[in-house]
């Protein structure tokens, strides 16, 4: 059956000669895989393979089959022209890390709208902030991924409660057993940004990269406690050399 929905691509992957299957975050269907024929030769028009690049926002027309694990589209375009998201070294960094993370959190065919929409509009609002204003940007996708998926940290950062346990996810007045856990100035950087309600609230909240670092570690290590099958976060090393 046709469906018209919208998509962020995720991953793309040769197949055959001309072939691509690509990942595809939909809005109605989750996330689906999609054999996609006759889009690597010099015969293609418009060069559609490009359309198929992670973090590329699509509008599509779809033959949806469930319990299908390979889908095919019909017809597919830009539903958003990056201006400087794909070019930008450190727009794109924090991009492809973002896209990283969704391929590891996201389990296959759950629909999931309010993740989508976050994500969608999240890389529309990348491409336009200045990119000197974006360097929070990665742990701000962590936490309202977080929060969507149902795992969130619980209070806040005061001198009575000074630690974040990762355990329970929530500040203490004492510090937990065991070693991961965030204090002193590291909990509060955490608490401001889980207090962030927007991301022009994001620039007003100075960080340097040593905290920053620490933090991303600290909050990939959480999401990890909550999602087993989460896996490394391979685009972290480039995410931590643009940023330094």
């Amino acid at each position: 059956m046709l469906q018209n929905t919208r998509g962020i691509a995720l991953r793309a992957v040769k197949y055959g000669d001309t072939s691509i299957i690509a990942t595809i975050f939909t809005e109605k269907y989750g996330v689906q895989s999609y054999m996609v024929q006759g889009v690597r030769t010099s015969k293609s028009k418009n060069n559609k393979a490009a359309l198929l690049q992670p973090t590329t926002l699509l509008d599509m027309v779809v033959y949806h089959k469930p319990q299908t694990k390979l889908q095919r589209i019909k017809e597919y375009q830009y539903a958003y022209i990056y201006t400087e998201l794909q070019q930008e070294i450190i727009k794109n960094s924090i991009a492809l890390f973002s896209t990283e993370v969704l391929l590891r959190v996201l389990p296959e065919e759950a629909q999931m709208p309010e993740l989508f929409d976050f994500t969608f509009t999240y890389y529309q609002q990348l491409d336009v902030m200045p990119a000197t204003d974006v360097a929070n940007f990665p742990l701000y996708f962590l936490i309202q991924c977080s929060k969507i998926l149902g795992y969130e940290i619980s209070g806040t950062y005061t001198a009575t409660t000074p630690y974040l346990n990762m355990q329970d996810g929530a500040f203490t007045s004492t510090p937990p057993h065991m070693d991961a856990y965030l204090h002193d100035e590291d909990a509060q950087a955490l608490s401001k940004l889980l207090e962030a309600t927007d991301i022009y609230t994001l620039k007003t909240i100075v960080l340097n990269a040593e905290i920053r670092n620490r933090l991303l570690d600290w909050y990939i290590a959480f999401m990890h406690s909550h999602t087993q099958h989460m896996g490394s976060i391979k685009s972290l090393a480039v995410l931590r050399a643009i940023l330094h």
